[in-house]
């Protein structure tokens, strides 16, 4: 029993990873409808940054943390208006073509400034242990649990008490009625797109103290992408609690079951999710309002 509470701790901390990576996901499809494939690579990138700013420049990592955080969002609103904004109104097909270039180009480039190489950041809470009797848990990984429940309580102010987060939702319900009543659509992507970014800088910094930074840790949205879907696609809790089911089943099953469960584990659930319950756990039907 022992074993399978530190598991399931470790499996919540991972799935809060996820989470933060499908929220991204959420985000922009609920705001635009466009799948972003390249929020992985963001992810990567945030954690590359990090590493630049608070290991090879030697910054303070809360001042490493929030630099990351600054340069990603204003990346991700570069990235919106040059990559996006052009070929709206064009087959979805198209978009998610780009964005999945855009995620080759981003991993090329990660690449070839941080080589290939593996790296790794010290952070405040590296090996630290907090016991509860019996119970060993890794700061690392209680810190991304309070780190993930703090930014979503974060969010869920901004998005519920104020103007601009008001706004984001008006145009995710009805962007043609938002245009209409004054609100600058085009900006509010651009925010949307910033937004997204800085979640998943903040999942890649989070994750780079108990896992090596490489220019395929961006390969990690592939995981977050079913817990997207698991949650509903549409639904801001849905992609965290899908994030962290799919996080829990993926560390249970590499523990108890053979070598190999682990990897297709997170597809394993999504399939049996999707023959029950198409819509996803948290999906349904909503209507539409300004």
């Amino acid at each position: 029993m022992l074993d399978f509470v530190q598991q399931t701790i470790s499996g919540i901390a991972v799935g809060c990873v996820y989470g933060l990576i499908a929220l991204g996901f959420v985000l922009i499809y609920k705001a635009t409808e466009v799948v972003n494939f390249a929020q992985g690579e963001l992810m990567m990138l945030g954690a590359f940054l990090s590493f630049t700013f608070i290991t090879s420049l030697g910054l303070n990592y809360w001042l490493g943390f929030a630099l990351c955080v600054v340069c990603m969002a204003v990346l991700g609103m570069v990235m919106e208006r040059l990559v996006v904004r052009p070929i709206l109104g064009y087959p979805q097909f198209s978009i998610v073509m780009a964005t999945i270039g855009l995620g080759m180009v981003l991993r090329a480039l990660a690449g070839m400034f941080w080589g290939t190489d593996d790296l790794r950041i010290e952070t405040p809470f590296s090996n630290g242990v907090y016991k509860f009797g019996p119970l060993v848990i890794a700061a690392d990984n209680l810190s991304i649990i309070v780190a993930t429940a703090l930014l979503c309580v974060v969010l869920y102010c901004f998005f519920r008490f104020s103007r601009m987060g008001v706004a984001m939702q008006a145009v995710s319900q009805n962007m043609l009625a938002a245009y209409y009543m004054g609100i600058p659509v085009k900006r509010m992507f651009a925010a949307i797109w910033a937004i997204s970014a800085m979640v998943a800088t903040t999942a890649g910094i989070l994750l780079a103290p108990i896992t090596f930074i490489h220019a395929n840790l961006g390969f990690l949205g592939l995981k977050a992408f079913p817990a997207a879907v698991l949650g509903g696609f549409t639904s801001i809790p849905g992609a965290l609690a899908g994030g962290i089911i799919i996080g829990v089943v993926e560390t249970l099953s590499g523990f108890y079951l053979p070598a190999g469960f682990k990897d297709i584990a997170a597809y394993v659930v999504l399939l049996a999710v999707l023959l029950l319950r198409p819509q996803g756990l948290f999906g349904g039907a909503a209507l539409k309002k300004v």
